[in-house]
């Protein structure tokens, strides 16, 4: 994830002194500006999850919680489509990062484990699931825009997302496995007894949802944003079973912006 923000920050940095230096005096924000655009650079943190919707009755509690280090940067570009510069539309490249830790304890939990010669077990677990998240996406933010003073300013709209990285993994503890239904064999793990799982490559790489926010101008350059962006699609693909419920990403994405 860090070399994809390098990227980004080089790139923006690189566009922006390039449209300094051949438009002496700014001139080319200020025909931007007379023609109703805006231009802004964000960063911020996602603090939220991945989780099915509504919670199945597989999962019988959440234990504990550990939301991860998940850095956003963005740049976007807004058009006012009226005389007041109201309205809007902005549209925009955001690096994104996912992050989430969780404990949970389940009964009849679809589960594919690793066993210690290797190989795979699947069948329906009962007991507790830890579950890592972890993914770093490419979205386009494309998004109405609507004033409402000049320092409050709200947006809805699509996000389209793209993912570069992605883990799903965890251990299973404390329980046992039924295989290859409630009603076959019984493995059980106890004490220091865990077994292993990942979920990676069953992960899907295009993502959709909608993002809805708002931001606070602080300063003339200086904004403050919160944005919530909610999935619509499973982040897993069609073809994977083991997990009989959608798993949906829903994050709050908090941080600051510079506005050209």
């Amino acid at each position: 994830m860090k070399k994809y923000i390098l990227i980004l920050v080089t790139l923006f940095t690189l566009g922006f002194s390039t449209v300094q230096a051949q438009q002496p005096e700014h001139k080319g924000l200020i025909w931007s500006t007379l023609h109703g655009l805006e231009y802004e650079f964000k960063a911020g943190v996602n603090i939220g999850g991945t989780s099915p919707l509504p919670f199945p009755h597989e999962i019988r509690s959440i234990d504990s919680y550990k939301p991860g280090l998940a850095i956003t940067i963005e740049g976007n570009a807004t058009k006012w489509v009226d005389e007041a510069k109201k309205w809007g539309v902005s549209v925009g490249v955001r690096l994104d990062s996912k992050s989430m830790t969780t404990e949970a304890t389940v009964k009849n939990y679809g589960m594919e484990i690793l066993s210690e010669t290797g190989g795979k077990i699947q069948g329906l677990w009962t007991g507790g699931v830890k579950t890592k998240v972890r993914m770093s996406l490419l979205s386009i933010p494309i998004l109405a825009n609507y004033k409402i003073s000049e320092r409050w300013k709200l947006v809805f709209g699509p996000y389209l997302s793209y993912m570069m990285n992605g883990d799903f993994n965890g251990n299973v503890y404390e329980g046992h496995l039924r295989t290859p239904d409630a009603t076959g064999s019984r493995v059980n793990f106890t004490g220091d007894n865990i077994a292993t799982y990942d979920f990676s490559e069953d992960l899907r790489h295009f993502q959709w949802g909608l993002q809805m926010g708002g931001s606070w101008r602080a300063y003339k350059h200086l904004t403050v944003h919160a944005d919530l962006t909610w999935g619509l699609n499973d982040i897993f693909q069609k073809d994977f079973k083991t997990i009989t419920f959608a798993m949906y990403p829903i994050y709050l994405n908090i941080g600051f912006g510079y506005l050209f």
